[in-house]
């Protein structure tokens, strides 16, 4: 029913860009539409919005003027808002990030894109309301009420799947040229670790892992390629040096991503986890990776892991500058980088169970 769907307000000057919001979000959602500040604030009198979309360049007061006094005010503070806007510069991204906006999408924007963000923020904001109220019943409820904390308890994983899935669709959305390959590494990730297990390797490093969280936060290993310009990610044939550096930054912003959404999480050992698999899944054990350049044992274990499993999937799958290896070939030119790109250990574990990555 039209009355149950959430209310986003769309803001911008440009009645052509109105129109096309309105397109694209009405399906979903409820959606009024401003042309000015002072018309959103008006809006903002009588509707309270699940999201605002806003824009920055506009006339008498931009995005930014616009924030702030959403922001300060205490029956508008907490309402997401995402900027969209024509602006690219990594500046203008990160000002309006400090002034509390959840996101920053650059026009002219893909429609698939746009409503997975939406749906992704929409449902940070369920997480954030809700661990608030459950912090509230749990303080109130007696500790022996087992039977209810277990029921509170998976809401939140429940909502935490969620979440984690919205996130690796919208990665896969976004580069859609790796399509399956977050699943892939996913369950390689566990067959290497089935093996360390099984043959008692870094037992230590490994004590006191929840593999059903790790599991989980292996998804997110790529989330940082959300920030990299579509004209690099999706570009059909190989990147030029230039485009390679900035390709390689999608460890940084992953780990900066994952610890915005610790912001709101407080304490959770799930994205502990992801964060380690963002930011290190890239470097080498001869210390030539990036973005840290760290070596050996200075990798943390969940990075040396992925680093094996996330190649051998690259190197099997079909690529518009290549084709797909074989997996006897990803298996030869794997080995072949034990000592230097990969971790001796794990390659050998790696090899143990190769005919499994196979199937």
């Amino acid at each position: 029913m039209e009355a149950e769907k959430k209310l986003i307000i769309l803001v911008d000057d440009n009645l052509a860009n109105l129109r096309i919001g309105m397109n694209v979000l009405e399906e979903k959602y409820r959606v009024a539409t401003a042309p000015s500040a002072k018309k959103l604030f008006d809006l903002l009198d009588n509707n309270y919005p699940a999201m605002i979309l806003l824009d920055i360049d506009m006339p008498e007061m931009n995005g930014y003027e616009a924030i702030k006094v959403i922001k300060s005010r205490p029956d508008t503070r907490n309402i997401p808002v995402i900027f969209l806007t024509s602006k690219a510069e990594s500046d203008d991204e990160l000002t309006g990030l400090s002034l509390g906006a959840v996101d920053y999408i650059t026009k002219p924007f893909q429609p698939a894109l746009l409503l997975k963000r939406i749906e992704l923020h929409l449902l940070v904001e369920i997480q954030r309301k809700t661990l608030k109220a459950q912090t509230s019943e749990l303080q109130y409820f007696n500790d022996n009420l087992q039977k209810m904390v277990e029921e509170k308890t998976q809401d939140v994983l429940d909502l935490q799947n969620a979440l984690l899935k919205t996130i690796a669709e919208l990665v896969e959305c976004r580069d859609d040229i790796t399509g399956g390959h977050i699943e892939r590494t996913q369950r390689g990730v566990k067959i290497i670790l089935e093996e360390l297990e099984q043959s008692n390797i870094y037992a230590d490093e490994r004590m006191g892992w929840d593999l059903g969280l790790l599991l989980q936060s292996c998804q997110l290993h790529d989330v940082g390629k959300i920030s990299i310009d579509d004209s690099i990610l999706k570009k059909p044939g190989k990147l030029s040096d230039e485009e390679f550096e900035q390709m390689k930054k999608h460890v940084i912003f992953g780990e900066e991503i994952i610890e915005k959404v610790e912001v709101l999480a407080k304490e959770s050992e799930f994205l502990k986890y992801a964060k380690v698999f963002a930011a290190y899944h890239h470097e080498k054990w001869d210390g030539t990776g990036y973005s840290r350049r760290l070596k050996e044992q200075q990798i943390p274990l969940l990075g040396r892991i992925m680093a094996v499993v996330d190649v051998y999937d690259a190197l099997v799958s079909e690529r518009p500058y290549k084709k797909a290896f074989s997996h006897m070939e990803a298996v030869r030119i794997i080995t072949e980088g034990s000592g230097k790109q990969f971790d001796p250990s794990l390659v050998e574990a790696f090899i143990r169970k190769a005919d499994l990555f196979a199937n």
